[in-house]
């Protein structure tokens, strides 16, 4: 790894006691020989963020902090043109809970490793005393093992709800909606898994960057004592200057044995009542939602199919033209959560989950990526784990609404958590991508 500390030392080399704070340095590096998880699972810097973009076209570890922030509309009055702001948001709601888990967390790295295409480069964001940006620098291992392959089984699972509670609450949320304004509520289960061997959270987000193409990657760890990683197939939203793009991403069924099972299941999907109106509540949301903050939104007139490993989803674009006179921060806050995660109307949804649901989301189904002046990308985090002093927990959810069966709901819940669930006992190679 000594081309990598080569260019730490040049990094360190431009900075001087009188640069400004928050300045931005870059420099491009040749293509990497390691694999970039595997660097990241050997620093010792936090906050850490990792982020792969949906298309695969971005690749992000941000180490360290200049500054941290609980909401956006501060971040945007301290970012230079070059600079990003990385974090997350919880799904939130009144909790006794609440407290185990941050609201929110966002912070301006001292470090970044990034390649964009085929292009790495490595930039720190200088802190206000220079010399704590060169010590983070100082702080980077370069000496350090690719991760193991990530092979072992599985003892036993935990659900939270069990099956019996699940069913009584998709009844009762049925129920709400017959006799009620609810019209649809996302629920949600957490998992407990026990494993054969100790996993960490860096060798299943390897082995998932290889396995779970067209999904965003992520992982944050604000302490060593705790890392929660996803592979989302949902993007909350994305800005580019004024332009906002987001989708409706609802309606799910398995993928086939076989190519011909595959087109009957994808075939069903797209012609099936129940999931064409629980993709279309989501639709309108997020419409009414942009509306107050954008000259106009436009929709994809049909539902595609987004194919991943383990299931296929219903996904409907959106586009709008955010007003130049709105704060760029509005758009989290109008979009987050979407009827996709929690339901609508979504103070009903909230409350019906607040008072029902049987654990404490946390980052589940909140969401996770960065800002810029220029740009802005979120995920909607979920199928998502997090690992906790060598304890491993999945997060899965299935939208209820008119026609949902909480037979079938549940296992929908066990197809999107084997979207993690079959990594951990399947053997990947971890060997770096050609």
């Amino acid at each position: 790894m000594a081309h990598l500390e080569n260019y730490v030392n040049e990094l360190i080399a431009k900075i001087e006691p009188t640069t400004p704070a928050k300045t931005r340095l870059e420099v491009a590096l040749p293509a990497l020989k390691f694999h970039p998880v595997d660097w990241l699972s050997s620093q010792v810097i936090y906050p850490q963020f990792y982020w792969q973009s949906r298309s695969g076209v971005e690749e992000v570890i941000a180490l360290g902090q200049v500054a941290t922030f609980i909401e956006l509309a501060p971040a945007y009055l301290v970012l230079q043109p070059s600079q990003r702001i990385w974090g997350g948001r919880a799904f939130e709601y009144d909790s006794p809970q609440r407290n185990r888990c941050l609201k929110s967390f966002y912070f301006m790295p001292q470090i970044e490793l990034i390649r964009r295409e085929n292009q790495w480069f490595l930039s720190v964001n200088v802190a206000n005393d220079p010399t704590l940006t060169i010590h983070a620098l100082r702080q980077l291992k370069f000496d350090f093992k690719p991760l193991k392959t990530l092979s072992t089984h599985v003892q036993s699972l935990e659900h939270t709800p069990n099956k019996v509670q699940w069913h009584s609450t998709v009844e009762k949320a049925l129920d709400d909606i017959k006799q009620t304004e609810l019209q649809k509520v996302v629920l949600a289960r957490e998992t407990n898994v026990k494993l054969a061997d100790d996993i960490s959270a860096y060798q299943l987000l390897k082995t998932s960057l290889i396995n779970n193409p067209y999904s965003y990657h992520f992982l944050l760890s604000v302490d060593a004592n705790q890392q929660f990683i996803g592979a989302s197939p949902e993007c909350l939203y994305r800005r580019n200057g004024l332009d906002i793009e987001t989708e409706a991403l609802a309606g799910t069924i398995g993928r086939g044995d076989s190519a011909s099972q595959d087109m009957e299941l994808a075939h069903w999907l797209m012609n099936d009542e129940k999931n064409l109106n629980e993709n279309q509540l989501v639709v309108d949301d997020i419409a009414q939602r942009l509306a107050p903050y954008c000259q106009k939104v436009t929709i994809a007139q049909e539902a595609k199919l987004l194919k991943l490993r383990r299931v296929q989803h219903l996904r409907r674009h959106i586009e709008a033209r955010l007003n130049a006179d709105v704060p760029k921060f509005v758009i989290l806050d109008a979009l987050q959560p979407t009827a996709a995660v929690a339901g609508l109307p979504r103070q009903l949804a909230m409350q019906f989950i607040a008072d029902n649901e049987h654990f404490f989301r946390g980052w589940y189904s909140g969401s996770v990526g960065y800002i810029s002046q220029q740009h802005a990308e979120f995920s909607v985090a979920i199928r998502s784990a997090i690992f906790i002093a060598g304890k491993v927990k999945l997060f899965t959810g299935a939208g209820i609404v008119t026609g949902s069966n909480p037979e079938h709901e549940w296992h929908e819940l066990d197809k999107k958590m084997s979207t993690l669930l079959s990594l951990m006992v399947e053997s990947s190679s971890l060997e770096v991508a050609s």
